[in-house]
């Protein structure tokens, strides 16, 4: 089975992809075996004997695929022998491919997709579906949120989905006894200080520096900050990296241009994080950071021994 999931607006993207793994982990006498493989380290061949060796596994087998058409060769392979793959095509496999960029799909890749898989794209959201968005997020934790309060957090988190996802959390953990947000507590909470802190202890991760890294994420914990909240801003900013480090021959003005409505701040300080990492550990990280918040949302682990694991791990 083969499923595309693709658009502009990554974060509702992973989180179809979340809702798809976790779907399949479900099931009673599942097993699963998650691989994820990423566009730096697969070549065609290896995809095509993926395709054509049996499941190991009694159940269903999930290999996910990340930017793999930002391969050149694994694109140009992929174009000439698509329809060959129909033939291999076993429902004990699922292959995931997770396009976070739609720059790599040409029509004839989206047709072989739309006519072979499910396909689902995901385009950001204008104004209107921002606020609707928000609003059910809040709803489906049980809480309610006033208009006013609303349309600031909307216009404070400037449309993007990772910041008001971890931002929501916040301040669902701090209006939890009345369960209605109002705009004083958006007013309150919604700043952008953690995120400063936040590059502090990327920079410490970056320099190798765990210890600077435990004290900075104890220094969070003890002033209340929610781990999850924590946790899902690391995820934030890694994401922002890659996306400059994937951008950096350009220059900054293209970059910031390119990743509108990331703020200029925000993307000029992402730079100069990324030159830190080299792109190999970046993608890594990140397969990491999908892991956790997979362990984490599915509690398997909690998300404060989630955030020292992954510090202890680099």
């Amino acid at each position: 089975m083969f499923i595309l999931i693709y658009g502009k607006d990554a974060f509702r993207a992973r989180q179809k992809l979340k809702e798809i793994v976790k779907k399949h982990q479900k099931g009673v006498q599942m097993d699963l075996f998650l691989n994820i493989l990423s566009s730096d380290n697969l070549n065609f061949q290896d995809f095509k004997n993926e395709l054509r060796q049996a499941s190991m596994f009694e159940g269903q087998e999930i290999i996910i695929l990340r930017n793999v058409f930002s391969n050149t060769e694994f694109r140009t392979e992929f174009l000439k022998e698509f329809d060959l793959l129909k033939k291999y095509e076993d429902n004990k496999k699922i292959f995931i491919f997770l396009e976070e960029k739609s720059d790599f799909l040409t029509g004839d890749l989206l047709k072989f997709f739309k006519n072979q898989a499910k396909v689902y794209k995901f385009d950001p959201l204008k104004p209107a579906a921002l606020k609707d968005w928000a609003k059910k997020e809040i709803f489906d934790f049980g809480t309610k949120i006033e208009s006013s309060a609303l349309t600031l957090l909307v216009n404070s988190t400037g449309g993007d989905l990772w910041r008001m996802s971890a931002e929501i959390k916040k301040l669902i953990a701090y209006t939890e006894a009345d369960k209605i947000i109002n705009k004083k507590d958006v007013e309150l909470l919604v700043k952008p200080e953690i995120e400063s802190a936040i590059f502090k202890t990327i920079d410490a991760i970056a320099a190798k520096n765990k210890k600077a890294a435990l004290d900075l994420l104890y220094k969070h914990l003890e002033k209340g900050d929610s781990p999850f909240y924590i946790l899902t801003m690391i995820n934030f900013q890694f994401r922002n990296l890659l996306l400059v480090k994937d951008l950096e021959p350009m220059s900054l003005p293209e970059i910031t241009a390119e990743l509108k409505p990331m703020h200029p701040f925000v993307v000029k300080k992402s730079l100069w994080l990324a030159e830190k990492f080299t792109m190999k550990e970046l993608e890594k990280i990140y397969i990491k950071l999908f892991q956790i918040d997979l362990a984490v949302k599915t509690g398997k682990i909690k998300p404060e021994m989630a955030l020292e694991l992954f510090i202890a791990d680099i």
